[in-house]
């Protein structure tokens, strides 16, 4: 009886010449495996460039204060700015959307009540050639109670795409961040609930 090795057992002739042994199928074969699972995981530049979203600068809505057609002072003028550019960032960060630059029409954005002027913001994020515009609003009840809302629409058709909303408690840099950290995180981007990819 003859003792063959385990190579000899489970060796394949190759078309090209030579013998194949059993151990080297399975490196090719984990090889192939190993390729294929990059190919698919890793995404085309294509794909992470995502669809292009113009967001507009929050807006703010006071009732807790006299005058409610005043301009918001400076401390919330900061802190609008301050979530604007970091939804601009966590859109961005996230790979799905691109930003797109809203500069061609930043005036006539902030001379709008983008939320009440019959889809201007529509309008503006189609002429500078985005898919979906991006707008947000706080709602100021008190200091101790707040609303945030963000709002996704179709650039094209002016269809709500998403609309995510949060209390929030304290009228700080702290928790307009956590907020909007948060809707990003659980609303916008999570994947049975915000925007589709």
């Amino acid at each position: 009886m003859t003792n063959l090795s385990y190579s000899q057992r489970h060796s394949v002739a190759v078309p090209w010449g030579g013998i194949r042994t059993g151990k080297g199928r399975l490196m090719r074969g984990c090889t192939v495996l190993v390729a294929a699972l990059l190919v698919a995981l890793v995404p085309s530049v294509g794909a992470t460039q995502g669809r292009s979203a113009a967001i507009f600068e929050f807006e703010l809505t006071d009732t807790s204060r006299d005058n409610q057609l005043a301009p918001p002072d400076a401390e919330h003028q900061a802190r609008l700015a301050m979530v604007s550019e970091r939804l601009r960032a966590r859109l961005s960060e996230s790979g799905r959307f691109s930003v797109a630059d809203i500069a061609p029409v930043a005036r006539e954005a902030h001379a709008s009540n983008l939320q009440s002027c019959g889809g201007c913001d529509v309008s503006l994020a189609n002429r500078i050639g985005a898919d979906l515009a991006v707008t947000g609003m706080v709602y100021k009840v008190s200091n101790l109670i707040l609303n945030m809302m963000i709002f996704v629409r179709d650039a094209k058709t002016g269809d709500n795409v998403a609309v995510a909303q949060a209390d929030m408690r304290g009228d700080t840099d702290e928790s307009w961040s956590r907020t909007l950290d948060w809707l990003v995180r659980n609303r916008l981007l999570a994947p049975d609930y915000g925007v589709r990819r």
